[in-house]
């Protein structure tokens, strides 16, 4: 069980790292036609071969749960009656955390699409995108999973999204330094 500091200084900043990797693994798969061949190193020895997907799918999947979780911990949820919209999430369960731990607002989905540079409907899409599709595609694989065309695309606008507004709605407001939660990547 985690205290609030933890959850703060480990789990959210663990979780904004997850999301960091989910983008650039996206940012690669949108680069390229087809998977490409994998070759992965540990301490300088040639440890696994395959193709990328052995890396970027178990990283794009990881990185669309820390999603969710983030922006259920920021107030944030799939609206059901369209999984393409957000809606606020109520009350959570008493072991989870959220915002209001801190005596912060939660965000509305207002809060949440202002910061994005394009539309507002396309951040809003992006961000239910991956709560939908950690509902209905990973964590709850149904016949409910709507595909839209562009996911990867979507998803790539969410994982830049979220560890900003982690920062701009947790950190800031209680006057502590981000995280450095940004990984170097060699991107396509």
């Amino acid at each position: 069980m985690h205290t609030s500091d933890e959850y703060i200084n480990i789990v959210i900043p663990y979780r904004m790292k997850a999301i960091d990797i989910f983008r650039i693994a996206l940012r690669y798969e949108l680069a390229w036609a087809a998977p490409k061949k994998l070759k992965m190193y540990f301490d300088e020895k040639l440890s696994v071969e395959g193709l990328s997907t052995a890396w970027t799918n178990p990283v794009i999947e990881s990185g669309v749960m820390h999603c969710r979780a983030c922006l259920e911990f920021l107030g944030l949820k799939e609206d059901t009656k369209n999984p393409l919209r957000l809606k606020a999430r109520g009350r959570k369960r008493e072991d989870d955390f959220g915002l209001e731990d801190w005596g912060l607002p939660l965000l509305s989905v207002e809060d949440a699409v202002t910061a994005y540079g394009g539309p507002k409907d396309e951040a809003e899409r992006a961000l239910a995108c991956v709560i939908h599709c950690a509902n209905k595609g990973v964590a709850h694989p149904t016949s409910g999973l709507i595909i839209v065309d562009d996911d990867r695309r979507l998803y790539e606008i969410a994982a830049r999204g979220i560890p900003s507004l982690l920062i701009r709605h947790l950190y800031t407001p209680l006057g502590l330094p981000p995280p450095n939660y940004q990984i170097t990547a060699s991107l396509p």
